[in-house]
């Protein structure tokens, strides 16, 4: 499975999907808070079809403000989206069960986005299995996902969309670097040209330290990374760089273990004692003091580990260096390092890639490519002390608990101390060099941040991010005000 298939198999829920159930102009909703009559269109994907629609049918007429009608054309606003499942592994309580009498543990997530007026996005969102959930995988991501719907329709500060078509002469916009946000850059860039005709926008997921390389080397138009410039660096370049935050992912601990299941647990001691060779195998008794009723096999480790500059490198080093004192003096923090052990992989997709046909292998990758690649993942003790799954909810904890400077440089959201935090989770950047001598080249690209930081947001969970939090957004819509004004 490629990544471009994989991409758009988890993006299909997006603009062009929703576009199927009815003509655009019959929703009339620009605001979430606007919708009074939903229309329910049935779910694609393994999990789709009509048990699942009714399931979420009947969770949403729970709610008397708001009315599920049968006809797409009397709606505010449309709900429809994609749902998938698999086998994550097999399991039995027994020692002594064969293989025919193991139970199947199932992944899967359920994506699912809202369009009103226009075709516009209004919400969009991803739900994974509850790791503690003892319903059906359709039932258990129905509930969840009505709940977060349910939650975000009754937010009375949700703003109306500012999406507009605009018209801009023919150019291109070239753009390469981290691999961390690739699969919502290319969904994101696909949903903006669709309003901005003439402006066609290439991503090249070459790694944070080979985007920064082409940007400084005159070859894009700008360039993304999982690392903010330090003022080191920013002193290097041969212009002025403008840096902006886009939104918020998770780097996993991923694992092949088909018959030890999902959500093994990991502490920032072992996942670093993994990674410097000390623990060696994966019954070692540091891994099974954490994962009490878990039989896990006398199997070597192999860990995986990217080869390129990487900012999931980066982010996975600081979380670690943050929390192992002889990680931080021995490896230490950066997007290239020295590693003790492992095999090495090219990118988010290949670390992913390369641990789902490698058994007994760990890794570290985005969130959303451990969902596309089906790959199971660990849950992760906090600064709190508690063991926390990746997701949206997850992630918006840790930087709700994070407070940074004026200058979003200096945020890091790695360790954070709230106690629902998730503690590998981190911004990524767009580096726009701050003069552009084409006005209509520096018009495209100041329309397009324009929209990342406004419209685009309400499309990104539905790929597993997390939108940026206000106060990142106002201060970045300001940068952007002096960044058209220069």
């Amino acid at each position: 499975m490629t990544l471009r298939f994989l991409i758009r198999s988890v993006s299909a829920c997006l603009a062009a999907l929703l576009f199927l159930a009815a003509p655009a102009h019959a929703q009339t909703a620009d605001a979430l808070n606007q919708i009074r009559k939903i229309y329910v269109d049935t779910f694609t994907g393994k999990l789709g079809g009509p048990d699942l629609q009714q399931r979420i049918i009947n969770s949403l007429r729970k709610n008397s403000s708001l009315e599920v009608v049968a006809d797409p054309s009397h709606a505010d606003a449309l709900l429809k989206g994609t749902g998938e499942s698999w086998v994550r592994a097999y399991i039995s309580v027994s020692t002594r069960a064969s293989a025919n009498t193991k139970s199947p543990v199932y992944g899967g997530y359920l994506s699912a986005q809202i369009t009103g007026k226009d075709g516009e996005t209004l919400w969009s969102y991803l739900v994974t299995p509850n790791r503690y959930s003892t319903s059906d995988i359709r039932e258990d991501l129905a509930e969840q996902l009505t709940r977060r719907m349910l939650a975000a329709l009754h937010d009375s500060t949700t703003q109306p969309s500012s999406t507009q078509s605009i018209q801009h002469p023919n150019l291109t916009l070239k753009v390469a670097g981290a691999t961390f946000p690739a699969p919502l850059y290319q969904a994101w860039f696909d949903s903006f040209q669709q309003h901005h005709p003439g402006v066609l926008i290439t991503y090249s997921p070459v790694g944070s330290e080979a985007g920064i390389q082409q940007l400084r080397d005159g070859k894009l138009t700008f360039a993304s990374s999982d690392v903010p410039l330090s003022s080191t660096r920013m002193v290097g370049m041969p212009f002025k760089v403008l840096q902006f935050a886009t939104v918020l992912g998770a780097v996993v601990p991923v694992y092949n273990l088909p018959n030890v299941g999902p959500d093994l647990r990991f502490t920032a001691e072992v996942l670093a004692d993994i990674y410097m060779g000390k623990i060696h195998r994966w019954n070692d008794p540091r891994i099974t003091a954490i994962n009490h009723h878990v039989s896990l096999p006398d199997h070597e480790i192999v860990a995986i580990h990217r080869s390129d500059g990487s900012g999931t490198t980066f982010v996975w080093t600081d979380f670690l260096s943050k929390t192992n004192p002889e990680w931080k003096t021995t490896v230490g923090t950066a997007t290239t390092v020295t590693w003790p052990t492992g095999r090495s992989a090219e990118g988010n997709d290949g670390i992913a890639t390369a641990v789902a046909v490698t058994p007994d292998s760990i890794g570290y990758t985005e969130l959303s490519y451990a969902i596309q690649r089906q790959l199971s993942y660990g849950v992760v003790r906090n600064a709190a002390g508690n063991f926390v799954q990746a997701n949206l909810f997850t992630l918006a904890a840790a930087a709700s608990s994070t407070r940074s400077g004026p200058d979003n440089s200096d945020t890091s959201l790695t360790n954070a101390a709230g106690k629902d935090a998730y503690p590998i989770t981190s911004l990524t950047w767009l580096f726009v060099p701050e003069s552009m001598p084409d006005p209509a080249t520096k018009s495209a690209v100041a329309d397009l941040l324009q929209w990342m930081l406004t419209a685009g947001q309400k499309e990104c969970s539905a790929l597993a991010y997390t939108p940026l939090p206000k106060e990142i957004v106002n201060r970045e819509l300001e940068l952007l005000a002096t960044f058209r004004a220069k």
